[in-house]
C-alpha cells in the first residue's frame, strides 16, 4: 500500500487489530486529579515497555494493541498510561494533556520504574512522541536512571509545522476528525469548570490553530498559540537526549513534512534516526490485502532487543 493518506486511514480504520485483554488501573496523581493505565501483565523480571499515545488515542488504537500483542507473544509486560481525559472518563481538574507536558512524562515514567529489577523502554507515538523527546531532551542523562531505550513514531517535532500542514488541502479531514471528539469535550469540562477559556473562541475554532489558541494554551499557562507550539516542541531539544532513542517518521507524513525532519547527522550518536520513504502519519501498514500491523512492532522491539 502506498500514500501517506492511503497507509494512514487504512491503519487507523480498517487493518485488522489484534485482540488484546487489557487490566485497568487507575492511578491518583498528586495534584488531585487521575489517571488510567492499561495493562497486559507479564512476570516482573521481563522488560515494561510503555506506550504514550497520540492525539485523542489511547490503548483501543491500532498502534497500541498491534505493541501489546507483539509484547504479550513475547512475555513482555506492557502498558498505555492514557493522558488525562482520554480514558473514557473525564479528569477532574480543569486541565486537559497537551504535546508538551513532558512534566507528566516524568512522573509516570518514574513511579513506573520506582524498585524496578527489569529493563523499562518507552515509546511515544504522534503528540506522545514529541511529549517523550521533549522528556529525554531536558533530562539528558538523567533520563538512563529510568528508561533503557525509547522510540518516537512520527513525532510532530516542531508543533507549529504539523499544526499548519494540518489546516490544509486533505490534511483537513485529519483535523476535522480530532476535533470532532476535541471540541464536544472542551465544552463539557467548560461546563464543569466555567470561566477557564472563551465558549465563542471555541465554537470559532475550525482548526488545530484555533482550538490551541481558545483552549490548549489557557488551559495550561501558555499566552497563545504561537506560544504553546514554540515551548512545547521538542525539536530544538534533541540536541541533549543521551539514551539510546529510535527516531521513526515516514516521509509521507501528512502531519509532518519530510523537508521539517532532523538532519541525522546533526543529532547525538545515540539517536537512530530512520526516514522510511512511506509508512503515512502511525499506518505502516505491510503484506497483501487486507494488510497487517506487524512492521511497527517488529522494528520497535527489535531496536528495543540492541538496547538490551
Amino acid at each position: 500500500m502506498r500514500g501517506g493518506h492511503a497507509q494512514t486511514l487504512y491503519a487507523a480504520l480498517f487493518a485488522p487489530r489484534p485482540p488484546v485483554s487489557y487490566q485497568r488501573e487507575r492511578w491518583e496523581t498528586p495534584d488531585g486529579d487521575f489517571i488510567d493505565l492499561d495493562w497486559v501483565s507479564g512476570s516482573r523480571e521481563s522488560p515494561l515497555l510503555v506506550l504514550f499515545h497520540g492525539l485523542e488515542s489511547g490503548s483501543g488504537g491500532h498502534y497500541a494493541r498491534a505493541l501489546a500483542a507483539a509484547c504479550r507473544q513475547r512475555g513482555w509486560r506492557f502498558v498505555v498510561p492514557h493522558f488525562r481525559g482520554c480514558s473514557g472518563e473525564p479528569n477532574r481538574l480543569a486541565r486537559a494533556y497537551h504535546a508538551g507536558d513532558s512534566a507528566e512524562i516524568a512522573w509516570i515514567l518514574e513511579r513506573l520504574t520506582r524498585g524496578r529489577s527489569a529493563p523499562c523502554l518507552a515509546v511515544g507515538v504522534s503528540l506522545g512522541g514529541n511529549a517523550l523527546l521533549k522528556y529525554l531532551g531536558e533530562r539528558g542523562t538523567a533520563a538512563g536512571d529510568v528508561l533503557d531505550g525509547a522510540a518516537a513514531v512520527c513525532a510532530p517535532m516542531e508543533l507549529a509545522v504539523a499544526g499548519e500542514v494540518l489546516g490544509v488541502g486533505l490534511n483537513r479531514v485529519y483535523t476535522w476528525h480530532f476535533l470532532r471528539s476535541l471540541k464536544p469535550r472542551a465544552v463539557a469540562r467548560l461546563q464543569r469548570h466555567p470561566g477557564i477559556y472563551d465558549l465563542a473562541a471555541l465554537r470559532r475554532a475550525r482548526n488545530l490553530r484555533g482550538f490551541d489558541d481558545a483552549v490548549t494554551a489557557p488551559l495550561h499557562g501558555f499566552a497563545g498559540v504561537d506560544d504553546y507550539w514554540q515551548r512545547a516542541s521538542s525539536k530544538p531539544l534533541l540536541g541533549n537526549i543521551t539514551l539510546p532513542t529510535l527516531l521513526l517518521n515516514s516521509r509521507d507524513d501528512p502531519f509532518y513534512p519530510a523537508a521539517a525532519l532532523p538532519d541525522p547527522a546533526a543529532l547525538p550518536s545515540c539517536v537512530q534516526a530512520e526516514y522510511p520513504e512511506s509508512g503515512g502519519h502511525v499506518g505502516f501498514v505491510s503484506g497483501a490485502f487486507p494488510g497487517n500491523l506487524d512492521w511497527l512492532p517488529m522494528r520497535l522491539l527489535g531496536f528495543f532487543d540492541e538496547q538490551l
